[in-house]
């Protein structure tokens, strides 16, 4: 309804997502690791780009989030704002930058800042780091938070299934959503949980809700590019909407091109000085 009052806005802030959650207009959301990809994605008119720690596994071909290193996340997101103009820019602090130490995750915080120039930091968990939120939020970091499925925690959880099926797990969704809210996150992420239970939270909290496998009823809604875009064809959980097949497409560009190589057709007189 509103892309084309969306795209004559400046820049995206976090009072706009509130606006637009207030308003009941849905936010968007995708994943960017450079500055061509968020270039473009950026000039389509997406809300935010996630520099996601996914980078670990469609950048660095990683099985988990795990091994990616702040500094790794840093040239990545200073890949990405140097092509945008509009969205906002959050950025995953990576695994073992912020849990346990708060001073830890403020300092990386703060160079995901300074350095790349990103809008925002994003940290997965509630109440067990709850102190490392409030560190980053009394620095002046915009912080966004991530519950239900924590990528990072794969090996505490075993698996990639949906969380917070059990009622002492969806209460406590409940309270620690709440508990980021209180700190002072300006949204919140919700992973691979029932569309029920992420209505309840959507509800009950006053910031944007942002899901990924977590049902129509949020505020907005979060994918990985590549896995949108068709460009890794390993990855189809049911959350997935796959809305191109890249791959397809490159590696038919990719084929013609060596055929035009070997058969000599390319380069031609005209395409020669």
């Amino acid at each position: 309804m509103s892309v084309h009052n969306s795209s004559n806005i400046k820049r995206i802030t976090t009072h706009i997502m509130q606006e637009m959650k207030t308003r009941g207009e849905k936010i968007s959301m995708l994943t960017a690791y450079d500055f061509s990809m968020a270039g473009i994605i950026d000039a389509a008119g997406i809300d935010i780009i996630l520099v996601g720690d996914s980078a670990s596994n469609v950048m660095a071909g990683h099985e988990t989030t795990l091994p990616i290193t702040l500094d790794q996340m840093i040239y990545h997101a200073t890949s990405v704002v140097r092509a945008v103009s509009r969205a906002f820019v959050v950025v995953d602090i990576p695994f073992g930058s912020y849990q346990g130490n708060s001073s830890e995750a403020l300092r990386s915080a703060i160079r995901i800042m300074k350095e790349s120039g990103a809008h925002g930091i994003k940290v997965e968990g509630g109440a067990e780091i709850k102190e490392s939120v409030v560190r980053i939020l009394s620095a002046g970091v915009p912080v966004m938070g991530h519950l239900g499925l924590t990528p990072q925690s794969i090996y505490k959880f075993g698996t990639y299934t949906v969380r917070a099926k059990e009622e002492e797990e969806a209460n406590k969704l409940i309270e620690d959503a709440k508990l980021l809210e209180a700190c002072g996150c300006f949204a919140i992420v919700l992973e691979k949980i029932p569309a029920s239970l992420a209505k309840i939270v959507a509800e009950t909290v006053s910031i944007p809700v942002i899901g990924i496998g977590a049902g129509p009823d949020v505020d907005g809604q979060v994918l990985v590019v590549h896995d949108m875009l068709g460009i890794n064809q390993e990855f189809k959980p049911r959350f997935l909407r796959q809305y191109a097949n890249l791959q397809e497409i490159m590696t038919k560009a990719v084929q013609d091109y060596i055929s035009d190589v070997k058969s000599k057709d390319f380069p031609t007189k005209e395409e020669s000085y």
